[in-house]
């Protein structure tokens, strides 16, 4: 059972939408609240069930919550910390949805101080390329990885207390740390982006540009799609996670160059070796992690 009996949001588009839906479609009957900067977004929330009600002032929805959820990008963890410290209950619990957690983390020792402990970091591993509230659905993050990123100052309770109601959305709990998670997210969340948006602004800028996407396929749609995802969003992720998602961007163009050179060699068995690896390491992924994925479980 979900242990909050008022839930805040902050930011009531796709994450935080979808897990009011998917809270009350786990038969949740707690009270949800939410605020937004965008007063059109937090009126259509209303409108469509996704909170109880609009917060009257930061100060009332902080001060009767007993959980509250940053749903906001991550640049704004630091100042939506700092306005709540002042509101906070003894008994309340933070949590947050954000891509990068290093710079979260750092944000809540800046912010919270010696309250620091009643923030625990997470990281839900699902999204779609559409935002805002009227993208929410109630099963986003069924069967899909829920990152939790403790602190040495959480308890084990507490910690278990959010991971439950992410359960309660059928989320998938795993544990890394806040370094471990940048690490791993550059590579498969943050560089994927990075790529798909420089794709798609390389043929919006050419000059036959009408004519590409004309012709632009299941291939190039397949491969783009995330370019449809919050530009705002992922702007504050790739600065908030530059340091390893240079890297790795570092190592991709290694591997391009590797590839341009096997190309204007006319290597043909080079390039078909770099395809075949790829390929089989798609369809290892796809039989052995996915499938585990598929049976549930936590890490």
């Amino acid at each position: 059972m979900i242990a909050f009996n008022h839930i805040l949001l902050f930011g009531v588009g796709l994450i935080g939408g979808s897990l009011s839906l998917a809270l009350r479609k786990s038969g949740y009957t707690g009270k949800i609240t939410g605020i937004d900067r965008n007063e059109a977004s937090l009126a259509r929330a209303r409108e469509l069930g996704l909170i109880d009600e609009m917060a009257r002032s930061t100060a009332d929805a902080v001060g009767e919550a007993d959980l509250i959820l940053l749903a906001a990008p991550v640049a704004q963890t630091a100042p939506l910390l700092a306005s709540i410290r002042p509101w906070l209950r003894e008994d309340v619990l933070i949590t947050d949805v954000g891509s990068t957690k290093s710079d979260v983390v750092a944000a809540a020792y800046r912010e919270l101080g010696d309250r620091v402990g009643c923030f625990i970091p997470a990281h839900p591993i699902a999204g779609r390329e559409v935002n805002g509230p009227d993208a929410a659905i109630d099963d986003l993050f069924a069967g899909k990885k829920l990152v939790i990123t403790p602190l040495p100052e959480n308890t084990g309770k507490d910690i278990e207390k959010v991971a439950m109601m992410w359960m309660q959305c059928d989320a998938v709990i795993h544990f890394l740390s806040p370094q471990d998670h940048d690490n791993v997210f550059a590579m498969v969340s943050h560089l994927p982006h990075l790529l798909s948006y420089a794709l798609v602004d390389q043929v919006a800028r050419h000059p036959n540009a009408g004519l590409m996407f004309q012709y632009a396929a299941s291939g190039f749609r397949d491969f783009t799609r995330i370019a449809g995802s919050s530009p705002e969003m992922w702007r504050d992720i790739s600065i908030a996670n530059k340091t390893q998602l240079l890297q790795e961007l570092d190592s991709y163009l290694a591997e391009l160059e590797l590839l341009r050179g096997m190309l204007a060699s006319d290597d043909a068995a080079g390039v078909e070796a770099v395809y075949a690896n790829a390929q089989q390491a798609r369809l290892n992924w796809i039989t052995t992690i996915e499938a585990a994925e598929k049976q549930g479980g936590t890490s």
